[in-house]
Order: C-alpha cells, then structure tokens, then sequence
C-alpha cells in the first residue's frame, strides 16, 4: 500500500541519481547511444526579439533604436531597447509611446487586392489588407541553414520561428576524440576493457563560453566564468565546454552576417535546455551543468514548465498543496501514478531534470500551405468574396515559389477552399490544382474563383467571417528528375514511373501497350501516390489509367482509401488496447476510447 501524503517536505539531491555517471571507452566510441548517451549534449537557440530584430535589419537601424512591431493596433514585438521604457506587448501603441517618445512603431507587411507580394504601406487597414509574415519565414530559415551548415554531423530541429534545438553530442564526441586522441584507444591494461572508465578529465576554462551555472548551497544556483574551481569536473562537463565554443562561434557568425543576436542553453537534454536559454537575454548563451541541475530546478514554480501548467498542473497543485518543483520531487512514483496513471512517470521524470525526447530535424518538405484571412466586416454579397481570394492567392503563390527555390519538383496535388461563419463548422470546396510552368496569383485565383462559385452557388446572400485557401498534398518528383517538366517530359520517365508495381499487384499501366497520351500541362492528372506510413507508391492498375480526369481523380481517391483502410486493419490486429487512428478519408468509422491518466489533461474540447 502506498505511503499517504503528508504534506510538503524537504527535497533532497539524492532525488537525482545520475548526475554523475561512469563515462567509458564504449560511449566515447559509440555512436548510436541515443538518448541515453552519457555524452549527450542539446542546445536551444533563440532569436532575441526577433520579429523586431528583422525589422531593425531591414531598415539598417542602430540596434539601440528602440521598435516595436505591431499588427494592427497590437504590438506583437518588442525590442530590447524598448524594453528598458517598461513597454511590452500588453501595452496599445500609444501607451508605448507614451513611455518612449523616440519609439520606432513599424507594421507588418501586408498584402492587399490587386499587388503581387506584400508591402509596408503608409495606411494598413484590417479590413481591406492581410497580414504577412513571409519576411520572418525567410529570415528564419537563413539563421537554421547556417546551423545546418555549421553543424554537418549535427541534429538540428527548428522548433518554432525564432528557435532551434542543436544535438552537439556527436560534433562534440568528433572534436573530444580529436583533442583527446589517448581516449580512441583502450589501454592494454584497462580491467573492464572498451567498460573501463575514461581516465580523470582535464581542467576546463570557461572562460568566454557564457555563465555557467554551479551549485550553491540548495536554495539556487551560482554562476561561474572562470577555471574551473569546484575540482569535480566530469567528461559531460568537457563536452559542455566544446559544445559551448561551437555555439558561441555559429552565434557570432549569425550576427556578423546576418546581424542577429540569439541566446542559447546548453544541457544535457531538450527540456534543461530550454529552460536555462532565457537564463540571461539578450545575446548571451548559459550552461547548466549536471550538478547544477537540483538547485536550478528545485525553486522553479513547476507551473512555469512547458506542458506542466494548465489543467493538469491546477490538479497536481491542487492534489498536493504544492507549487514548486522541489515541493513535488517529495511525492513518489507510485504515489503520483496512483493518481494520474502510469504516464505520469513522464513528470517524475521531468521533474528530476531527465527528458528522453530526440532532437528530430523536421522535413523540409511542406505537407501543406494555407493563406487565411479573419473578416472583421462579414461578406454579405458573393461578389465580395473575390478580392479575398486575390489576397490570399497572392501569398500562397509567393510561399510556393519560395519554396521551389530549393525544391524545385515540389508541387501541390489539390488545392481547397475553406468558409466559414462565426464559429460554426467551415464549409469548404477543393479540385486537383493543374501544373503550370508559372505560379502566378491570376494561375491560383482563377482556380479558387471556381471553388467559391461552388461554394457560394446561387445564393444572392451569404455570412461569411473567415476564409481560407490552402495548397494540400504538396509533394517532390521522384528522385533524379530535375523538374516537374522533366517527370511528364519524356516517354522512358512515364515508363520508368508508372510500372512501379506494388508487391503481389497485377503489372501497373505501361504507355507502350495503352493509348494514354501524353498529357498536357494544364491537365495533368496523378496516376499514383506515396503512402507516407509504407513509403511504398501505390499506382492504378492497367486499364483505370485511361478516361477523363475526372474519373482518373476518383479512382485515385478510391485507391487511397482502400489503402488507408489496409493500414487500419493492421493496426486494429496488432493493438490490444486504446484508440486507433482512422486515415481521412476511410470508408471505416473511428473507434472512439475515453481518454486515462494524464492524457484526459491534454484532450482539446
């Protein structure tokens, strides 16, 4: 039987066990430790203020102009010299310039009826213009190209607009073995072979790298720049201090080419690293050691915490009369999941500083785009209806052909149209976009303008608060076709792609033997898809290749359900327990299970 709670009491270190773990020649030498890897170093850079660190750049401004961006009458950004006037986003603008005379206000771009890219116009208005925030998309993939490129055997994540998770821990392992050759070599007499600890690791210099932060008696922590002085140096504090030179070197490379600042944390893991990153802003970089960690986390008001606030934090703070982490590391395993399930070994867990997430670098392949615009004036005529759809057009096309820049086979399956009313269900439209040489907004309105003349259909009024336009099923040619062009070009490429037969299938359509021509580029239509969980791609047999395109459309939307629903059965044959996910567009209705444990915390009503 579980102990009873008995109130708050005095957490202790020995609630982290493995602060300091025996580092041996076979983790120094291995290479697919994973997350469980002793070496393991993370990052999280941000940007510092960034929508206005764009602004100030474009604009050539002294980086002590104080800016804030705003959208509308919102400020959505705020400098760090205008911080220092107490503005912040809370505030209207002219609250802020109130309290900063010499304030720089700058509006985001805008796009706006009849103009192909968006712009900084003189007078903006809500209801005629649409937000654009393509400036800061572009810039943000500068600065995550630059850690890619800096960071060739690196992890990089992007985590939002203005940050990225960096995984050093192979980098670092590279440059380790580099200034350390000895550890590449088990000695002859090690008692446990390639299991014999490391021998004693040399002193660290932290000198420059950034504050880092020690323990200092329990209730916080200290900071040190210096030698190190403590005397316990460890192998992770080695690697620490070299993945501590190479952000410090990629930060100020990003600064003198792209005049941004960032701050960083470094830690062992995902979630230690973005706590200590905001340790000290701006331009600044903090590392946690591992000994730090109990007195860095201890006095944290765990609601504070990523994922750890909201429902599910009220009812920890509410079961438990307390409000911070070292109150909660008093609570037991089995005290915890007793009352919020076996999940809730992932809070035990986070709380003592351990996060087994991957820092995954996300596909640079676009699943979809979508442009949309909130209607502060609802559209009462059809008519009015177009000029949205222009707008809207505008920036899909400038994001698509951004995007070709460095995919240039990339191109969208299906493009939808999305109308809703207040907040009721959205209605909405969507055809099989056709290939054209050139994305311009005339090639997308024109083909959204039928989708509203659908959706709209013969009503003289409608009540519309929102609409949307979006590109789905964005894919890239296959491999070694240099254009979209190229895939539809040549005889021997239609070959080679449509008799990709899936195993145990009949032979795929071959053009020697049929008479599909080739089609033309207004009114290409796909024969085949990728299924995105088998990889495979799954084409339509010989003979429902040939007819309208219309019918080719639907018997490729037969195919993917019947494939979809293939997946489906596997899954239900191979789970004991819970929901299964239904692809969309099965024929199978979904299995409903009511949320256990900590998921009911997270489930959106």
């Amino acid at each position: 039987m579980n102990s009873p709670w008995k109130g708050k009491a005095k957490a202790t270190n020995q609630d982290y066990d493995d602060l300091r773990p025996t580092i041996t020649y076979r983790h120094i030498l291995s290479n697919n430790l994973g997350v469980r890897d002793p070496l393991r170093v993370v990052a999280l850079c941000d940007s510092d203020a960034f929508y206005a660190a764009c602004e100030r750049v474009r604009l050539e401004l002294d980086p002590n102009v104080p800016i804030v961006v705003q959208q509308w009458e919102s400020i959505i950004a705020v400098s760090y010299p205008a911080r220092e006037f107490g503005i912040s986003r809370m505030d209207k603008i002219k609250d802020a310039k109130k309290k900063c005379p010499n304030l720089l206000a700058v509006h985001v771009a805008t796009y706006k009826e009849g103009e192909k890219e968006p712009s900084y116009w003189k007078d903006v208005d809500t209801r005629t213009h649409k937000v654009s925030l393509d400036l800061y998309r572009r810039e943000s993939n500068k600065i995550i190209t630059m850690f890619k490129e800096a960071l060739p055997t690196g992890e990089v994540e992007k985590a939002s607009i203005d940050e990225a998770f960096i995984d050093f821990t192979r980098p670092v392992r590279e440059k380790l073995l580099e200034r350390y050759p000895y550890l590449a070599q088990v000695p002859a007499d090690a008692p446990n072979g390639m299991d014999s600890p490391l021998p004693p690791p040399p002193p660290i210099k932290w000198d420059d790298l950034g504050t880092v932060l020690l323990p200092e008696g329990t209730d916080g922590a200290g900071e040190q720049s210096n030698v190190d002085i403590d005397g316990g140096a460890t192998w992770h504090d080695v690697a620490l201090s070299i993945a501590a030179e190479l952000m410090r070197k990629i930060r100020e490379d990003i600064h003198s080419k792209l005049g941004y600042t960032t701050s960083a944390g470094i830690a062992r893991n995902k979630f230690l690293a973005k706590l200590c990153a905001s340790y000290k802003k701006p331009n600044s970089q903090t590392i946690l050691r591992n000994q730090a960690i109990p007195s860095y986390l201890h006095p944290l008001p765990f609601q504070k915490i990523r994922f750890l606030g909201g429902k599910l934090g009220d009812a920890l703070a509410k079961e438990y009369d307390v409000s911070t982490v070292g109150d909660l590391l008093t609570i037991s395993l089995d005290e915890i999941q007793s009352k919020f399930g076996e999940n809730a070994l992932w809070i035990y867990e986070l709380l003592r500083g351990i996060d087994r997430t991957e820092v995954k670098e996300k596909s640079a392949l676009f699943k979809s785009m979508l442009a949309s615009k909130n209607l502060p004036k609802p559209i009462t005529q059809p008519l009015d209806g177009y000029q949205w759809i222009r707008v809207l057009a505008a920036e899909l096309a400038l994001r698509l052909n951004d995007a070709r820049e460095s995919m240039p086979t990339l191109w969208p399956k299906t493009i939808v149209l999305h109308a809703r009313k207040g907040y009721e269900t959205s209605r909405s439209k969507q055809a099989t976009f056709p290939f054209v040489r050139n994305v311009t907004v005339d090639v997308i309105a024109t083909a959204a303008d039928k989708l509203w003349k659908e959706l709209t259909g013969d009503s003289k009024t409608v009540n519309i608060t929102s609409v949307q336009l979006a590109f789905t099923g964005l894919e890239k040619a296959e491999i070694g076709q240099k254009s979209i062009e190229g895939f539809f070009a040549t005889r021997d490429i239609q070959r080679t792609f449509l008799k990709r037969s899936r195993e145990g299938d009949e032979p795929l359509v071959s053009l020697e033997n049929t008479d599909l021509a080739l089609p033309k580029s207004s009114d290409i239509e796909a024969v085949s898809f990728q299924c995105t969980r088998c990889r495979k791609t799954i084409a339509l047999r010989e003979g429902q290749a040939t007819g309208g395109p219309s019918e080719v459309a639907q018997r490729l939307a037969t195919l993917r359900s019947e494939h979809g629903d293939f997946h489906f059965a596997q899954d239900l044959a191979n789970s004991n327990e819970g929901s299964v996910p239904v692809p969309r567009g099965s024929s199978l209705k979904r299995q409903k299970v009511e949320p256990k444990g900590i998921a009911k915390f997270f489930i959106q009503k």
